[in-house]
């Protein structure tokens, strides 16, 4: 995670601790020196809840800085600092944890006076740790702190990249296409999803395919923005929204089957033999058009 606004980034540690606990695992924080006391990180990413703040009485959760782990002699070994990882996923699986689950600052290199490519490879090197799917990593930049090549080389390495807040929408465009990521308000999302579906004057009949089937929290008002979007398409061009079973249904039931421009293409539950997703009651038929 890259990140400019230390507010946002706060929010998305929250949210990383408290799913980790939900789910069962060891979470740690490994913050700058320079950042919040242990004290006042409680009292920030528990939120009110007392959740964090139990976990962490009860070591559960554990808020650490990041030059003493890494500098533990005033030198870093790369070696040492992977066993030191494996060795605290083993100490957390055997205190009854699922997994063991780590956020840590990134600033440690800066001040260590690290080349950009000392990091990059370090951060390529321990790649070998997530195989195991008992430990999970999220390691998060300050863009004043890294120069825009270090910041290129660790998204090219890491597999995941966080968005750097929670009510962040992030489109990115390729060639045929755009990949909407993130989450926003009902009015973000009309904002993106007209722009993206925009077409030139000069363009003959369109054919957008949504894909939503990983999509969670889509509810009747956004349902009804969708096809509303797809009823003011021209005639002639097609939205082709591929969803799951739950969104189908509440789709058609709000009267996705009276849109022409718009297609249901239906992710798992039953289908026919050549990809045709037989709706149960009136309406046509969705075909699944691979990407």
């Amino acid at each position: 995670m890259e990140f400019d606004d230390v507010e946002a980034r706060w929010e998305v540690l929250t949210a990383f601790a408290h799913i980790g606990l939900a789910r069962g695992e060891r979470v740690m924080l490994v913050l700058d020196p320079d950042d919040l006391d242990d004290a006042a990180t409680v009292v920030r990413v528990d939120a009110g809840t007392g959740v964090v703040a139990d976990a962490h009485e009860d070591g559960h959760l554990v808020v650490a800085r990041n030059t003493p782990p890494h500098f533990p002699d005033g030198r870093f070994d790369a070696d040492r600092r992977r066993a030191a990882y494996l060795a605290a996923t083993r100490r957390a699986v055997d205190d009854g944890h699922r997994a063991l689950r780590v956020a840590v600052s990134m600033a440690w290199a800066p001040r260590a006076g690290w080349s950009d490519e000392e990091l990059v490879a370090w951060e390529g090197s321990a790649e070998h740790l997530f195989r195991s799917a008992r430990f999970a990593a999220l390691c998060w930049y300050d863009r004043a702190r890294f120069s825009e090549h270090m910041l290129a080389g660790a998204r090219e390495i890491h597999p995941v990249r966080v968005l750097d807040g929670l009510s962040v929408l992030e489109v990115t465009r390729h060639p045929g296409g755009a990949r909407i990521a993130g989450s926003g308000s009902r009015e973000d999302l009309t904002r993106v999803l007209t722009d993206v579906l925009a077409r030139g004057q000069e363009q003959g009949p369109l054919h957008f395919e949504l894909d939503l089937a990983d999509a969670r929290d889509v509810d009747a008002h956004c349902a009804w923005m969708l096809i509303d979007l797809a009823a003011a398409l021209p005639a002639p061009d097609r939205l082709v929204v591929r969803c799951e079973r739950t969104l189908e249904t509440v789709l058609r039931g709000l009267g996705a089957d009276a849109v022409p421009q718009l297609e249901l293409a239906v992710t798992g539950g039953e289908q026919g033999a050549e990809g045709v997703a037989r709706p149960g009651g009136a309406g046509r038929s969705s075909r699944y058009r691979p990407r």
